[in-house]
This record gives structure tokens, C-alpha cells and sequence, in this order.
């Protein structure tokens, strides 16, 4: 068996709090809304690094380990009834198992247009068939969780696709107020890392734990990921991108997910 990369611990280095009300303007040097709008609020982060128009809902079950098989079947029931049905105008980019980190945990991305669609489907759904089969789920389960993010303007989430391979969930637990100088530094060094690789996805969180960034990448095979990862210590920025990372994360986690057979992404 794998044994897992998750990791959880504490990163050195402090950072000046910015306050309230002051410019942001120093932060910023890629993200030309944030230029045009350097003196707004620094709590006005997610107008300016986010892509706005889409909200993606992280939905995470815990599942019971003899159940898995049963849970999967009504997880597709469910998933592809409500991407089946265009009154709800939503989208699954994707559902996955892990396979190296937290056993038993499914992960499923739904997009929706924005709150007032993310409202607008939830009472549809709670209204439909659908909720049957949202409930079907609930009997495998040990926890469930929703967390709303937003796009980083930057890094668009890729098209459904069939690759194959594995996915790597990265999970950053940011120092509060430091949002702004992530954007930027990732900004930069995203550009040295598409040399090697290419992400499938980042989003920041709205609602839910605050103050957390995904990343989601993917890769043929955990040899390969190994192989990309070193080859990018070669890249020109991309030493100087971990660095400030580390700086301004609490925590890290590193996930590796299989997708399911209906899986968008796979």
C-alpha cells in the first residue's frame, strides 16, 4: 500500500499584517484590476484575484469503508442527474476518491453560475427527484462538508477531459491577509511551472474554512509527478515561488485522487 504524502505542519516566517483602509498597491505588480483598484480595501481580495463568475461547491463525503462500492453507486445517480438536468444549469467538473491521504474521502467539484445560481439550484434540487438520490447517499456516509470557492482568475478550471492518470489535491492554509501576496507570487511562478506541467484548477475559499487555497493538478503516474516536480527546481522562478509560499501558508496538504468513472475530469 501507498504510503501517504498528506502532511500537515507548521511553516516558518512572519509577515507584516496589512491593516485596514491602507493601499494594497506594494502587494500587487501581475493582476492589472488589482493596479486599477490599489487603494480599495485589502478585505476586497476576491474582486481582485478571483475570476467572478463562477462559485464552486467543494463537497466532501467521508465514507464507511465497507460501503464504498454502494456509496459510489448512488454518488452517480446523483451527480450525473443533477449535470443531466438543464433546469439546474450547473456543471460537475469532476468526482474523485483519495487514494494517498485521508482513506475513505470523495471529493465532487459542482460549478454553478454564481450565488444567486447556487441558491436558485439548491431549492430546485430539494424540489426534484434529485433529492432522492441526494439522500440514497446519506445512509454510506460518516461526515459530509461544503465549501464554496472562487476561481483564481489566473487559472481558469481545465475542460473535461480523459487523460488519465492520477490527480494531486494541494490544500494551502493561508496566514489571514495574505490572500493578495499569493496571488501575485503564484502569478509568476505558475508561468515557470506550466513548462513542466500544466494545472487543472485553483480556487480560493469563500464560505466555509476561510482563508484556504486549492490547487489540483494531474499527472500519468506518481513516478511522473515525482519526475515533474524536481524538473521544476530547474525553472528559473520557481525556487523563488516555494519560498514565498512557505512564508505565507500555515499549513500544506498534499492529496492524490483517483476519479470516478463519471468523473469530467479523468
Amino acid at each position: 500500500m501507498l504510503a501517504s504524502i498528506s502532511r500537515r505542519s507548521a511553516i516558518p516566517g512572519i509577515l507584516g499584517s496589512a491593516k485596514r483602509g491602507i493601499s494594497v498597491q506594494s502587494l500587487l505588480h501581475g493582476s492589472p484590476e488589482a493596479k486599477k483598484d490599489g487603494d480599495l480595501d485589502i478585505l476586497q481580495h476576491s474582486r481582485l484575484v478571483g475570476r467572478g463568475k463562477y462559485i464552486h461547491g467543494f463537497e466532501t463525503h467521508r465514507v464507511k469503508p465497507d460501503k464504498r462500492d454502494e456509496y459510489k453507486q448512488a454518488a452517480e445517480r446523483y451527480y450525473k442527474g443533477i449535470q443531466e438536468d438543464t433546469e439546474l444549469n450547473v456543471k460537475l467538473n469532476g468526482s474523485w476518491e483519495t487514494l494517498v491521504g485521508d482513506q475513505d474521502k470523495f471529493l465532487h467539484i459542482v460549478e454553478y453560475e454564481n450565488y444567486a445560481g447556487y441558491d436558485k439550484t439548491m431549492q430546485l434540487v430539494k424540489s426534484s427527484e434529485h433529492y432522492k438520490n441526494y439522500k440514497a447517499m446519506l445512509p454510506y456516509l460518516t461526515s459530509r462538508n461544503t465549501q464554496l470557492n472562487q476561481e483564481f482568475a489566473i487559472l481558469p478550471t481545465a475542460p473535461p477531459h480523459a487523460e488519465g492518470g492520477i490527480f494531486e489535491l494541494r490544500t494551502y492554509q493561508l496566514k489571514p491577509g495574505t490572500l493578495l501576496e499569493w496571488e501575485n507570487t503564484w502569478r509568476r511562478g505558475i508561468e515557470a511551472r506550466r513548462k513542466s506541467v500544466a494545472p487543472v484548477g485553483a480556487w480560493f475559499s469563500q464560505v466555509g474554512r476561510l482563508h484556504e487555497v486549492h490547487h489540483l493538478w494531474q499527472y500519468p503516474n506518481l513516478q511522473t509527478r515525482r519526475d515533474i516536480r524536481e524538473q521544476a527546481w530547474q525553472i528559473d522562478g520557481w525556487a523563488e515561488t516555494v519560498s514565498k509560499t512557505a512564508q505565507l501558508a500555515k499549513t500544506m496538504d498534499a492529496f492524490i485522487l483517483s476519479p470516478l468513472s463519471f468523473s469530467p475530469l479523468k
